[in-house]
């Protein structure tokens, strides 16, 4: 009878927590969108610093099987410089991407090397490229080895400067406060109490107040970031507010005009919610195994007692 008891407790724990793990499994899919006519070839960034086995790496990660069929350029320690004040122009640069245009889809992000893009995200690379002034393209980031993620923008930049077949060059004063943005980002992300996702909600929906306000001094940045702040129930010391009111009024003083992103802004503002929605619910589901296998032990060791 003993036996039995036990027997049936473990085989619904294990029900449990099969159905727990098949609930988590996801899947994903590529897709080939060929040649933009309009914009020429696709562009392919490549980091300075790859050696040749590491840039064949690369093109394979990004889908490149014939270099023909795309625009390839490098991004050096000069670009960076150029790109990105205070910057060291002998960093090593590793970082590479993939830039495919079109006149519709807004911007899309896909790092293909998840596992060594340590710092940025995708979509604080999106939310940097709409500052930036970058409309419909798909971006493709990569890197053979563990890199924060930062050089990628600078080559972005430089495709839209330097490119034959990218069509336009993106403003320098944009792009400047853009790579402040995405600094900004990553060092929030690294306090206490705060993730990349929050930290990227946190931008995202500050600039949609922005775009809805349209706020005309620093006195009014300074409310709208403090409002956000309280809504989103995130604590800042004063130096971290400063970074904030720093960077959205360089953008206000620039006249950014949000509006015209204004889908994609609340787009991407829905999608952090759903994912730190997920977050939280993903912590509840196995607080909730957690305790149910501590019921099972407690029953176990009853039976024994």
């Amino acid at each position: 009878m003993m036996f039995k008891r036990i027997s049936l407790i473990v085989f619904m724990a294990a029900l449990v927590f099969g159905f727990g793990m098949s609930g988590l499994t996801k899947a994903a899919g590529n897709h080939d969108t060929g040649i933009n006519e309009k914009y020429g070839l696709p562009i392919v960034v490549l980091g300075e610093t790859l050696s040749d086995a590491q840039k064949a790496e690369v093109r394979k990660d990004l889908g490149v099987e014939d270099t023909s069929q795309v625009e390839e350029i490098t991004v050096t320690g000069d670009d960076l410089v150029h790109y990105i004040q205070g910057e060291n122009r002998n960093s090593h640069m590793y970082s590479s991407a993939k830039i495919t245009r079109s006149d519709s889809g807004g911007i899309q992000v896909n790092i293909v090397t998840p596992e060594n893009i340590t710092e940025v995200t995708e979509d604080m690379y999106k939310n940097a490229l709409l500052t930036a002034g970058v409309e419909n393209a798909e971006i493709e980031v990569a890197s053979p080895v563990k890199v924060s993620g930062h050089s990628a923008l600078v080559g972005i930049y430089k495709a839209y400067d330097d490119s034959s077949s990218s069509g336009s060059k993106l403003d320098s004063d944009r792009t400047k406060v853009a790579s402040q943005e995405l600094n900004v980002a990553t060092e929030l992300a690294n306090k206490e109490g705060l993730s990349n996702d929050k930290v990227t909600q946190l931008l995202t929906e500050i600039k949609q107040e922005i775009a809805s306000q349209h706020p005309a001094t620093k006195a009014d940045i300074e409310k709208i970031v403090d409002d956000k702040l309280n809504a989103l129930n995130i604590q800042l010391s004063d130096a971290d507010r400063q970074l904030l009111y720093d960077l959205f009024d360089q953008m206000r003083q620039l006249n950014i005009n949000f509006d015209s992103v204004k889908s994609e802004l609340s787009n991407l503002s829905g999608k952090l919610s759903d994912k730190l929605n997920e977050v939280a619910n993903d912590k509840g589901f196995w607080q909730s195994v957690s305790d149910f296998f501590e019921r099972i032990f407690s029953a176990i060791s009853s039976l024994f007692s």
